[in-house]
């Protein structure tokens, strides 16, 4: 990587001469915790701890924040709660972070937010879906960078609402983010068609899903349309049972997720066609800000960039945004520079916004339909949902989110 930076990287490491007050360069590196289940999760958490340390590297390469570098100490929660906890106390006592990022699965970032809040630190949430995030368990100390459950089952039931299907049956990993996911696209396709009905639930154990059985419950109830949330090896035994049972056929089907490459590639040539989905049309998406993102990802890694690489560079781009803005690490400062933050996306779109009422940030996604082009599935038909149009009215928000 040469020292000449493109726009995009300039962006992230900004000339240190921004009128912010003076901090030097003898005070060490500003240290980021960063928490995820790499292990569990592999799919998703390879490319965007690919992209993190692409991001970091790009800031570091244009004088750190003004003139100290940052630094990651990384680890594993495994996908359990409890690890997750553990490992924020040993980050935060023993190797003196400024700051928590991370978070994958819902119920683990859940319990990272309520260590943040306890402990009065700073936790910068990249992945985990669930609302009750930034809402009936939202704190001060807590903000969130992806579009929650809540804002992309608005986006999906925009399009769901345009079906003919009336009776809907739905499929979601029994845990935080798969039962969110569920009431949200019911309450909202209720509101918007008052005349479906929900004629069947399937929860299977997330990362153990018999899929066959679940195939069998939901075609036995004769939805004209369902409702998946499903994702990982789990969506790959529900597709290749659906499609063997003929489940798909006839039926509409919306997805949550099932567009991002992550769990798109792996299918292959049995990708389904024709599902409605939020995802990330990387190979199609050429706005100025993401060609410049994918081809430095791609000379870097000898492969394409994931959504997961969007979401880690994006949280690096939110976390320098920051600490510009704060000025240092004292974590008030770094909580009141984050609540109206703006910073660029990797997608290229207009700018985002953590917003100050709720700490949720204002990134979109992707809405298009699976479709399979030279044996593999991609995304047709998509466009950008701005997460802004998708998030309630402060005062509704007022009533979800506790003060504080």
């Amino acid at each position: 990587m040469t020292i000449a930076l493109p726009r995009r990287a300039a962006l992230l490491g900004a000339a240190a001469t921004l009128a912010t007050p003076a901090v030097h360069a003898q005070e060490g590196p500003i240290r980021i915790g960063e928490i995820n289940s790499y292990s569990a999760q592999p799919a998703f958490l390879t490319p965007y701890r690919n992209a993190w340390m692409m991001a970091q590297d790009e800031v570091n390469a244009a004088g750190g924040i003004n003139g100290r570098r940052i630094e990651t100490v990384f680890r594993d929660d495994g996908g359990r709660p409890e690890d997750a906890v553990r490992h924020a106390g040993e980050l935060v006592n023993n190797e003196r972070v400024a700051l928590l990022s991370g978070g994958f699965l819902s119920n683990v970032g859940l319990a990272v937010a309520d260590f943040a809040n306890q402990n009065r630190r700073l936790y910068v949430a990249s992945e985990p879906l669930t609302d009750a995030l930034v809402w009936a368990r939202g704190n001060r100390f807590t903000f969130r960078l992806r579009p929650s459950t809540y804002m992309q089952c608005a986006m999906l039931v925009e399009e769901a609402a345009k079906l003919p299907a009336r009776r809907w049956a739905t499929v979601a990993p029994n845990y935080e983010y798969g039962q969110s996911a569920v009431r949200w696209f019911k309450e909202l396709l209720t509101r918007a068609k008052p005349d479906v009905q929900f004629v069947a639930e399937q929860f299977p154990a997330l990362g153990r899903i018999d899929a066959g059985a679940t195939v069998q419950a939901l075609a036995g109830a004769n939805p004209e349309g369902i409702f998946n949330v499903t994702f990982g090896a789990d969506l790959t035994n529900f597709v290749r049972q659906g499609s063997t049972r003929g489940l798909f056929e006839r039926r509409s089907v919306v997805s949550l997720l099932t567009g991002e490459p992550e769990y798109l590639d792996p299918l292959g040539d049995e990708a389904p066609e024709g599902w409605i989905v939020t995802g990330y049309p990387w190979e199609e998406l050429n706005t100025e800000g993401h060609t410049r993102f994918r081809e430095n990802y791609r000379r870097r890694f000898n492969t394409h960039p994931r959504l997961g690489s969007v979401v880690a560079y994006d949280t690096v781009s939110a976390i320098v945004g920051m600490l510009r803005k704060s000025g240092g690490t004292e974590t008030d400062a770094m909580i009141e520079a984050m609540r109206g933050l703006t910073f660029p996306t990797a997608f290229g779109e207009a700018e985002v916004e953590f917003r100050a009422i709720d700490h949720q940030s204002t990134l979109g996604a992707y809405i298009g339909r699976t479709a399979l082009r030279r044996g593999r599935g991609v995304m047709v038909d998509w466009r950008y949902a701005d997460g802004r149009n998708y998030l309630p009215t402060d005062e509704v928000v007022r009533t979800l989110r506790p003060q504080g």
